[in-house]
């Protein structure tokens, strides 16, 4: 787990000051994968009680726009963040309870997949999200 000196670090290598609501919430989300903005919002004032929810969506578009953390939103669900960034992963949902787990890259290097036309783009990522039964739900449907 990082620490507060390690998300000092973080920031200022991102061009962020560092500030106590930042560095709450980097912790937050490492703390917490795929944790939604309220729980995060939640996380944060455990340190910070007087914190504003919109403190926390500020930071958390900061943090996202200088890549510390990643933003996935799967259909249907709200906005969700994880502090694994950078390595083209992907996810798997479970359908019932809205478990999410990270999966490896598909195949090899990013984008992971191939397309089999690009039509002049030049892809650098590609996202991938498998739905299905966590192991807990799908024992449950079957008892």
């Amino acid at each position: 787990m990082a620490t507060t000196s390690k998300f000092s670090e973080m920031l200022r290598a991102a061009d962020l000051r560092v500030t106590r609501p930042r560095v709450a919430v980097l912790d937050a989300v490492h703390a917490h994968p795929h944790a939604d903005t309220d729980s995060i919002y939640m996380a944060v004032c455990d340190s910070l009680p007087d914190v504003s929810r919109q403190a926390v969506y500020d930071v958390l578009r900061a943090l996202t726009t200088a890549g510390l953390v990643r933003r996935i939103q799967p259909s249907g669900s709200a906005a969700r963040y994880e502090a694994r960034v950078g390595d083209n992963h992907h996810h798997m949902v479970c359908r019932s309870c809205g478990t999410i787990v990270d999966v490896d890259c598909a195949v090899g290097e990013a984008p992971c997949l191939k397309e089999l036309d690009s039509q002049g783009f030049s892809i650098d990522e590609a996202e991938v999200i498998y739905w299905g039964l966590c192991q807990d739900c799908s024992t449950a449907r079957s008892s």
